[in-house]
């Protein structure tokens, strides 16, 4: 029997963390890198949102707070949630934790069992399925498709259902591929569940205000209310209010599931950061015209790398509708050789290529359930952006 556990030996360490890290030590060694890995936004969080932290600090705010979030932090989540989304929580409804992986965490550890399914759309972001498996459940993936705008079909939701599945994790704008849902599309999916009692939806919200083009954001419960007895509705401060460092989620929920997320984390982690729960009070309160300039900025930012990505060799890319990611396709360098004659026979051989030969660092879509493709984060400034994407031109262009 060997020394570290099952649930660990069960999971890997997140590739998006691994390849930002891999990308830090090649910069520090004086390599050229420019990194599209992380998933944070390259924009200073708002001023107004610091100096609330500052002034809790020199309040002395500084002590143990409640395991789950300050009440005046809940009764902020409670009015975002009627007041952005038409739902009505009561605070008991309310957890918060150190980051949205946190409030997932907490859901799924506190609910599933060993033989229980949880089906994720695919592609899906990195963490799910380990903290499914970390559960000792099983994580059943229900594909999307490259020519469905990555968006999943509800005959295929209803395929992967069985009597086993407890959850269906639902993300839009989705990481990695920036797909948006529309009231419709939502609904379809939401009819499914309807049909399935048994099932609970985990609606992950996180990247809500970052959509583009007049793109209009709903969410689960607010497009079916009779799911809303069986939904948690999930979000967070990292993504449009560029808080990524300061570890705040949150979630509105059916009381028997957040009383059980409490348990758990009074024996875990216990309270996030009394200083950032402080902060997110104004953040959430506050002034938000912040977001509108970032968003303008992702938008040109997005627009430059689609359009460049499509003209390299072999890949074609997506326009999507929300977060700060694309997911292209790179079907067309499998099987062919880069410049220093290393055969691509996969998405994981492409990124690692392109990051030894060409400096550039991106994630392969086997991490998130979906190959062969990659994601790129265009969070960062349009020079940078636009010389990467030359890199993966030029790349792609010298594949034989």
């Amino acid at each position: 029997m060997g020394f570290i556990s099952d649930s660990i030996n069960r999971i890997q360490p997140s590739a998006t963390i691994a390849v930002s890290t891999k990308a830090r030590q090649l910069k520090a060694a004086g390599r050229d890198i420019i990194s599209l890995s992380a998933g944070e936004p390259d924009f200073d969080t708002p001023e107004h949102v610091k100096a609330a932290a500052v002034q809790a600090m020199a309040a002395g705010k500084t002590k143990y707070t409640d395991v789950d979030g300050i009440p005046e932090l809940k009764a902020a989540i409670v009015d975002k949630f009627a007041r952005d989304n038409g739902l009505q929580y009561k605070t008991s409804q309310i957890s918060v934790g150190t980051g949205g992986k946190h409030v997932i965490y907490n859901a799924l550890l506190a609910s599933l069992n060993p033989g229980d399914e949880v089906v994720i759309p695919s592609p899906c972001w990195v963490s799910y399925a380990d903290i499914v498996m970390l559960a000792g459940a099983r994580p059943v993936f229900a594909e999307s498709k490259f020519e469905d705008g990555y968006k999943l079909k509800p005959e295929v939701l209803d395929k992967a259902i069985t009597p086993k599945t407890k959850w269906f994790i639902f993300n839009s704008p989705c990481n990695p591929t920036g797909a948006a849902y529309t009231k419709d599309e939502i609904k379809a999916l939401t009819d499914v569940l309807l049909r399935h009692d048994h099932v609970w939806m985990l609606s992950d919200d996180i990247y809500e205000y970052l959509v583009f083009d007049g793109f209009e954001f709903h969410t689960s419960a607010e497009v079916e209310p009779q799911l809303f007895d069986r939904t948690l509705t999930m979000n967070g401060l990292s993504k449009a209010y560029c808080m990524t460092g300061w570890r705040l989620g949150y979630a509105g929920g059916p009381e028997l599931l957040i009383n059980a997320m409490r348990k758990l984390q009074s024996q875990s982690t216990s309270n996030p950061t009394s200083i950032t729960q402080w902060a997110a009070v104004e953040a959430l309160n506050g002034p938000k015209d912040m977001i509108a300039r970032n968003n303008e900025k992702f938008v040109e930012r997005r627009d430059l790398v689609v359009g460049m990505l499509n003209q390299a060799a072999g890949l074609q890319c997506l326009k999507p509708q929300g977060a700060f990611y694309v997911y292209p396709s790179c079907a067309g360098a499998i099987g062919k050789k880069s410049p220093s004659g290393k055969t691509i026979a996969s998405d994981e051989d492409f990124v690692t290529a392109l990051l030894e030969e060409e400096g550039v660092a991106a994630v392969h879509g086997a991490a998130f359930a979906g190959s062969p493709a990659f994601r790129v984060s265009y969070a960062t400034s349009l020079d940078l952006l636009e010389d990467a994407c030359r890199r993966i031109q030029r790349f792609c262009g010298n594949l034989k």
